[in-house]
């Protein structure tokens, strides 16, 4: 009998362990019953079929931001393949940071899971490494295993978002495909609350694309200052006692462990207090135009330390920024100032406390929302901008707007209010007027309110008024289809 090194964790006791995370390997077992019942992510299938594409030997590499529902999602594919008539113990599910797989290597635990069943080495087996992130030099020794059990489909999770994208396509080339878990939109928060069918009503539009009207816009604000405030994570919908401590919940999951202990070794970043207080002064002001100059002057960083820390907190996928056109609709050479958004507004509340639809952050907090809900959409997200330019001593801004790809031209134009004031008072437009008058838009602007809806025109300029709530619903769920599609 071979004997076991000192300080060594018995054999058996992680064979136990995996069977604990392994339940299925019963007969007639499936996932746990609380994961079964939960609403699937509108990626699932999309997931769920490269997880099923066996053509080609490739590793899948699930990535996002903590909290996302990537544990849920695996759980969930591991349910879809045993209803497919998968046998249980062809797949293997591991929590790579259970202390239990410390120091052991993926191809070790990999071994033991054949040997256990003694599985024949051409038998289609599947293997879901959760958490991957904690196994140093994970992309190599994946990369290994893909190359060497070709039978094995092989798929892992992380929340270490820049990481992995960066390990992925660095030490995986050819050998991973990746694939981005973003925060829930409005639309999913919407179907996982129950509240979507009792609120809003599809109908066929001019369009491809269907349209959407709210059945009391008055209740679907009240949704989507839900949304502002605990909507973005999945589990704070779905479990009371986390959305009542949603700070401690934010605080423990996702910024100690991003902002504190994950990355910043990677990007170089040694005051991670430094960098923990700098992202709470760009949550904080989530939406508004800095520059390098002021934030400088404002937080006592050095201009190196702050890009760095500007590059780290985007590749984390807690911020993104947007940039800044001039009067002409061009692209700024020289981009003195630009936009910082939270990619999820969830993380503002969380972090400085729950707003009702009153509070002076609302309207930031409404515009990051909108604006999130295009990062589901790659393609749109790269052409979007914001507008700001003088005119005579006039300070004029339009919020998002759209450039074409292909002639970098504005393509649309949206400007997101929380109040009705701007669909009586046109005054309040000038920088979207100016705008649509220069330049022929392949639909009419959009003005958001907080409930007023109906086209307008004016000096020959149309401008369609939607609620806030309804078009960041139609963003999501339109963009959604097309993903599904």
């Amino acid at each position: 009998m071979a004997l076991r090194k000192p300080f060594e964790i018995p054999l058996h006791e992680v064979q136990r362990r995996m069977a604990q995370e392994n339940p299925w390997w019963v007969a007639g077992a499936g996932i746990d019953p609380e994961r079964r019942e939960w609403p699937k992510r509108a990626y699932f299938g999309g997931f769920f079929r490269l997880v099923r594409q066996l053509e080609v030997s490739r590793g899948v590499v699930l990535i996002g931001p903590r909290r996302v529902g990537k544990t849920v999602m695996l759980a969930q594919a591991v349910q879809a393949l045993l209803d497919e008539g998968v046998s249980g113990i062809d797949i293997l599910q591991l929590s790579l940071d259970t202390p239990l797989y410390s120091g052991r290597t993926l191809e070790s635990l990999v071994r033991t899971f054949i040997d256990l069943h003694r599985h024949d080495p051409a038998r289609r087996l599947w293997v879901f490494f959760d958490e991957i992130q904690y196994v140093r030099d994970w992309e190599i020794h994946l990369k290994s295993l893909v190359d060497s059990y070709r039978q094995i489909r092989f798929v892992a999770s992380g929340s270490a978002a820049a990481a992995l994208r960066m390990k992925s396509r660095e030490s995986g080339a050819g050998r991973f495909t990746d694939f981005m878990l973003p925060p829930l939109t409005f639309a999913e928060y919407l179907q996982f609350s129950g509240r979507e069918e009792a609120l809003i009503i599809e109908i066929a539009g001019a369009g491809a694309l269907p349209e959407y009207r709210a059945r009391s816009i008055d209740e679907l604000n009240r949704e989507f200052v839900n949304y502002l405030n605990f909507g973005g994570f999945p589990e704070a919908v779905m479990n009371p006692g986390v959305r009542a401590n949603p700070a401690r919940f934010l605080r423990e999951d996702i910024v100690e462990k991003v902002l504190l202990k994950d990355l910043p070794s990677l990007y170089g970043i040694r005051d991670t207090q430094e960098l923990n207080r700098f992202f709470n002064v760009l949550a904080y002001n989530t939406g508004d135009e800095v520059s390098p100059a002021n934030l400088i002057q404002n937080t006592g960083i050095e201009r190196k330390a702050l890009m760095e820390y500007l590059e780290y907190l985007e590749a984390s996928f807690l911020i993104k920024r947007m940039h800044r056109l001039d009067d002409n609709a061009r692209r700024m050479k020289r981009a003195s100032a630009f936009k910082v958004y939270l990619t999820n507004p969830s993380i503002r509340a969380a972090l400085f406390g729950y707003i009702d639809a009153n509070d002076p952050a609302i309207g930031s907090l409404a515009e990051t929302a909108v604006f999130s809900q295009w990062l589901h959409s790659t393609r749109t997200i790269q052409s979007l901008h914001y507008a700001r330019w003088k005119l005579g001593r006039s300070d004029l801004e339009v919020d998002l707007v759209s450039l074409d790809p292909r002639t970098q031209k504005p393509r649309f134009a949206v400007e997101i209010k929380w109040s009705d004031k701007s669909f009586k008072d046109w005054r309040l437009l000038r920088g979207i007027r100016a705008l649509a008058a220069e330049h022929k838009l392949a639909r009419p602007p959009v003005v958001t309110t907080l409930t007023a809806s109906g086209m307008g025109e004016e000096d020959g300029i149309q401008i369609e008024f939607v609620p806030t709530s309804l078009h960041c619903y139609t963003i999501a769920r339109n963009v959604l289809r097309m993903e599904a599609d």
